[in-house]
């Protein structure tokens, strides 16, 4: 029996729901990420490392991280991106499959029935 592959086109991404962000007036997004942890508290302590970074997010990370809702797919987020860029997002399957496994590998997102969430 042949393997069944996925496309990640149909992958559904979530928030990690332990992340908190915003957005300004102009639509940027600002990821908070709080470290935690008995390693983190020697850090801050020791090499004064900050107890929460500020991950900002670009026009393109932004309008992609506002459009996240837990239900349209990747290929339906590719599809949204088109619309709003034109142009100037291509190439872009290319480019959204890198950025959401940057945010996968970092652990912004998670993706349904792929990933374990916490």
């Amino acid at each position: 029996m042949a393997k069944k592959t996925k496309n990640y086109l149909d992958f559904v991404p979530v928030y990690n729901p332990e992340l908190e962000w915003t957005a300004d007036r102009d639509g940027l997004v600002t990821v908070h990420i709080m470290h935690k942890g008995v390693c983190a508290a020697i850090a801050q302590k020791f090499f004064h490392t900050p107890r929460i970074s500020h991950i900002h997010l670009d026009r393109y990370g932004s309008y992609l991280w506002q459009q996240i809702d837990g239900k349209k797919d990747v290929g339906q987020l590719a599809d949204e991106i088109r619309a709003h860029f034109g142009e100037a997002a291509e190439p872009l399957y290319d480019r959204l499959v890198q950025y959401m496994q940057t945010l996968r590998n970092h652990r912004f997102i998670f993706f349904l029935g792929k990933d374990r969430m916490k």
